[in-house]
Formats: structure tokens, sequence, C-alpha cells
């Protein structure tokens, strides 16, 4: 097999093609399509490798650009972090600098109001003792500071001179809890001794729990301790409460020693008087006046046309008969009631004279629905029933009186 293979190898290569090449034409006969084999082949060879290819090209160049791109994101975060950071730090030393001329505008203001005599420091250092509560001003005894002298703020004191050096004071702070001080209460006058704790709670001692206290209450200082002017805030009542002997106070302080950056030393202390307790606020709301009666606002309101006026009149009506319009079981009121007889005396007159002047007399005119009176003491005049003028209800025709009435008058009395 093998040896007729090799002597007829170029016919079975033929033979092999011819046969591979009428499949392929029948494949696309079947398949109408007009397509080489060795470019299917081709491509559907190639294909993979390509993806393949393309894959790691586009992996690659994305994360060579996501690297420059994440290193050129990082150098504008640290720029931005770094100017974030010197703007925090401008904001804090402006905000500083603003509070500082804050203060030292109040520090001026009230430098000016007060009558005692001051002078301005700064503080520069805490005290090295743990256990005490003093700081350290920039004033001496060059700027004619003395031991002793009292150092507020125009918030509340701050506490007191315990050394003098020639450029630089230490200041012993109103915290600590040997410092003492006479305080007064504001509304009452209560006189007590403020000590504190070191910790920041401080106590209204001697006062007896007879005397009146509030909460919210202002205390000042009552110029006893010889060392601050009377009439400095020192601080607002927390709490009150009657106790084993004396009454307890709590206060909290105003002028926060610990925690100030300019003071004022007072050279010379002049008492001021302590400022009146504001006046209770009543808590009860503002209302309005009661609203006037019907009968006030209708009385005061005059009427003005014709059926006004008719109203007005059903009004007094029904207010004269005690009707109410539109309640049940309420009568019908009478709408032409008849007015009151009108009696007038006339002075006595001899007998003749009054006969005269009623035969003389013109007739008087008489008023609708009102009865006839007679003459006072000479004659009276009799008519029918026709002749009088009835009431009649509103809208209703009105005869004329009978012409046939007759009057009958008694004769003169004999003289």
């Amino acid at each position: 097999m093998d040896a007729l293979l090799s002597r007829f190898r170029n016919l079975t290569v033929l033979i092999v093609v011819v046969l591979a090449q009428l499949i392929y034409l029948g494949y696309q006969v079947r398949a109408n399509r007009d397509e080489r084999l060795i470019r299917v082949w081709a491509v559907s060879a190639v294909t993979p490798m390509a993806g393949i290819v393309e894959a790691i090209r586009q992996n690659t160049i994305g994360f060579l650009e996501d690297y420059f791109i994440l290193l050129d994101v990082r150098e504008q975060n640290r720029k931005l972090k770094a100017d974030n950071d010197r703007l925090r730090l401008q904001n804090i030393y402006y905000r500083n600098q603003l509070a500082t001329a804050e203060h030292a505008r109040a520090l001026t203001i009230f430098q000016a109001q007060t009558p005692s005599k001051t002078i301005a420091a700064r503080v520069i250092g805490n005290s090295t003792v743990a256990s005490a509560k003093a700081v350290f001003i920039d004033r001496g005894s060059t700027s004619g500071v003395e031991q002793g002298m009292a150092v507020v703020t125009p918030e509340g004191i701050v506490g007191k001179v315990v050394s003098v050096y020639p450029l630089v004071s230490q200041v012993l702070l109103v915290t600590d809890p040997t410092f003492k001080l006479g305080v007064e209460s504001q509304k009452g006058h209560v006189r007590g001794v403020l000590s504190c704790d070191g910790l920041g709670k401080c106590k209204v001692e001697h006062i007896q729990n007879e005397e009146k206290v509030d909460k919210n209450e202002w205390f000042y200082t009552s110029g006893e301790d010889r060392i601050f002017p009377k009439g400095f805030p020192v601080g607002t009542v927390v709490s009150s409460e009657p106790g084993q002997g004396m009454r307890e106070v709590w206060i909290n302080l105003s002028g926060a020693p610990g925690g100030v950056d300019e003071v004022l030393v007072v050279l010379q202390g002049v008492h001021q008087a302590i400022p009146p307790a504001p006046a209770e606020e009543t808590a009860t709301a503002k209302m309005l006046p009661p609203p006037p009666d019907d009968g006030a606002s209708k009385a005061d309101v005059k009427p003005q046309t014709e059926a006004d006026k008719v109203l007005h009149q059903y009004e007094e009506i029904g207010k004269q008969e005690d009707h109410v319009y539109g309640g049940l079981g309420s009568n019908l009121p009478n709408f032409n009631p008849k007015p009151a007889p009108k009696t007038t005396t006339a002075p006595a007159a001899p007998a003749n004279a009054a006969a005269e002047s009623t035969a003389t007399a013109p007739p008087r005119a008489t008023i609708l629905g009102a009865p006839k009176t007679p003459a006072s003491g000479t004659a009276t005049s009799t008519a029918t029933p026709a002749e009088e003028n009835p009431v009649l209800p509103l809208g209703a025709p009105r005869r004329k009186p009978a012409t046939g009435a007759t009057t009958t008058q008694p004769a003169p009395p004999r003289p």
C-alpha cells in the first residue's frame, strides 16, 4: 500500500484536492454562500488570536493611562490638601485676631465707662504650681501695678494680684480654693462670701435660710473685701436651697477667669451702685377688650334708609313686648300699639268763659289711633264707633270719617 501511494503520490494528491473541491462546491451550493474555504479557515484560525492580542493591548494601555492619571490626581489632591490646611490655619488665625480685637474694643469701652482707673494687660503664661490657679500678666511695678489690686474684665471678675515684678505680675484667680470674695445679691441685697472648690464650682457662703435668693439672680461685688470695688458683676444663681444652718447658693461665674486673654488691672477703685433688678414680666398674655353688647352696638347705629327705620321700629316693639324673633313659643307682637293718652291740666276759669271758649274754639286735629279726650271741665264730644279712627295694620286702606256725626253739648250752668 505504501509502495502504491508513493508510486501514485501526485495522482493521489490530485484526487484528494478534486474531492475536497467538489465537497466545498456542494457546501457552497447548499449554504448559498460565495466564500472561499481557505478564507473561512484562515479567519477562523486567526480570530481567537486577534481577540487575545486586542484584549492584552487594551488592558495594558488602559492600565498605563489610569496609572498616569492617578499620578496626576494624587498630585492635585496633595496640592489641594496643602491649600486647605493653609486656609484653615489662616481662618483660625484671623478668627483669633478678630476675637482679640473685639475683646480689646470691649475693654476700651468698659475702661472708658467705669469710674475706676484701670490699665489693660495681657495674659502671657500660667503658674507652674499645679495646685494653684494663677496666671502671669505683662504688667508690673513699672506700670503702677501693686500687690492686692483687683483684676477684672467687662464680663466679670478674674482675680487679684499676689506677686509683682518689674515687668510682669502674678494673678491669683477667683477659682482658687484659697480665694475669698464678698458678694451681694441684686434683688434682696443679701450679702455673702464667694468660695470656689478649684473645679469650677462656686458657692456663696454665710447666707441664712431665711434670706430670699432666687434662681438666675445676679450677684455683684460688695466691696467689703477691700480688693474689688462695689458693683462689678460676679455671676448668676444656679440653685438656691435651704441647708443645714446656712443656705446653699451655687452660682455660675460670668467672667470665665481661666480662659481670658486680656484683662484690666484696677489701679484706683471707685465703688458703684448695684444696678436695680429688672421688673418681673408677667406670664399672662395680652388679651383684647371684650366686644360691646349687641344692644349697645345697635343703639349707636342710626337708621339711614326707610327699611332701616322700619327694622329699628320692629326691634323696639319686640323689646317692649319681650318678643324673640324666630323663637319657638313666642307670641306675635302687636306692630300697631296704641300710644298712651296724654292728659293736660288747664287753669280754672269761670263757667261763662269756659262755655264761650268751647263754643268758639275750632275743632282740633286728632292723631291716628289716639282716643279723643274731652276738654277740661267744659264739654264732651261723643262719637259713634264708625266715626273713630281705628288702628289699622300697615298697608291697609283707611276710610274717611262719616259726615253725619252729631255732637251734643250740655247747656251752660245757670248763673
